[in-house]
């Protein structure tokens, strides 16, 4: 390890990182970095683990690699996304999603709208409050790495959207399977409340699956058609990101450098359609499409270390607690009128 730190150090000082004298704490926070992100490609490691273990590290012995992380971050994330699309099935997916249509449309407009206007209220950070809004109406940590690339979203932003979502998943996943029982909810009413009021696709297969089988069913098939329409979101929010541009330069005002330059085209929308639609019409490469599934989900856990090894004290003392915040009392929203909904049976399938 000390060879490998001793080969990187000439060329990690021309990468104008944060720390380019390299305290004696760098030498423990590289193999520390290179560990990590070798665990996180492996079964042990899941989502909020990598993004906790690359946060505690960058926060504790420091991040002495962070112009690397963060080029490998915005490179990963489209391709995780993509390969994620190896394990849907548009067929039925399409088929539950046509028949929640309205209620889906509803429901993501109002928790969008909701969440923006609690940001405000909120002060928080403009693209970390769009970035929770996204991750709660539609489906958590795949939603937020595929708009942040589109908005540009600096990685402490990221990592707050995604730490707030992950804290939410594994208490929904804890809470949500006995409060179906305590409200009398019947296995299809549970998973659609699931589907609706969960962030991830994977706490809400874990809480469907604590519930009974045919709430797993339901649970997995409306979130997977939910989904979706992370392909509208996205691209609205690219047609946003534009507009802000053109009025920025409209109005003679500068905007960061981030923000500068022309709109990334959210082109790994278009690869998730097209790898899932391969998949499904294709039954041959539904074995090859599993694999490169389980590829993506551990591409997708090394990019959550690496976001989470972005962290900074300065970027956390910049966001603060108030995106939390946001995401919990816009969870909370959101959950409430969800049971309420299948309770009544205004929402059903």
């Amino acid at each position: 390890m000390n060879l490998l730190f001793e080969y990187l150090q000439p060329n990690l000082k021309s990468m104008s990182l944060t720390d380019a004298s390299f305290s004696p704490l760098s030498r423990i926070a590289l193999p520390l970095l290179v560990l990590g992100a070798l665990l996180a490609l492996t079964p042990l490691a899941s989502s909020a683990m990598a993004l906790v273990a690359g946060a505690v590290i960058a926060l504790t012995v420091g991040n002495p690699v962070h112009a690397l992380t963060h080029r490998w971050t915005h490179r990963l994330l489209p391709l995780a996304v993509v390969g994620l699309g190896a394990e849907m099935n548009l067929g039925t997916v399409a088929r539950v999603g046509l028949h929640g249509l309205g209620y889906t449309a509803i429901s993501l407009t109002f928790v969008m709208a909701t969440g923006m206007l609690l940001g405000r209220f909120l002060k928080v950070d403009r693209d970390a409050g769009l970035l929770i809004s996204v991750g709660t109406a539609i489906c958590g940590g795949s939603a937020i790495a595929a708009a942040a690339p589109v908005l540009r979203a600096r990685p402490h932003q990221v990592s707050v959207a995604l730490a707030t979502v992950f804290l939410l998943n594994g208490v929904a996943l804890v809470l949500f399977p006995p409060i179906g029982h305590l409200a009398g909810l019947s296995q299809n009413a549970f998973g659609l409340w699931a589907a609706l009021a969960i962030h991830d696709t994977s706490s809400v297969v874990g809480a469907g699956l604590a519930y009974g089988p045919r709430a797993l069913a339901v649970a997995t098939t409306v979130k997977l058609a939910r989904a979706l329409w992370i392909v509208p979101m996205t691209l609205g929010l690219g047609y946003m990101v534009a507009r802000r541009q053109r009025q920025a330069g409209a109005d003679g005002y500068g905007m960061a450098a981030e923000e500068t330059g022309p709109v990334k085209k959210p082109w790994f929308i278009g690869g998730f359609l097209l790898v899932a639609a391969l998949v499904t019409w294709i039954p041959g490469l539904q074995r090859a499409g599993h694999l490169v599934a389980t590829g993506a989900h551990h591409v997708l856990v090394l990019t959550l270390f690496l976001i989470g090894a972005g962290l900074s004290r300065e970027a956390l003392r910049t966001v603060g607690f108030r995106p939390f915040i946001q995401g919990l009392v816009l969870w909370l929203i959101v959950a409430s009128l969800g049971l309420g909904a299948v309770r009544v049976g205004l929402l059903s399938i």
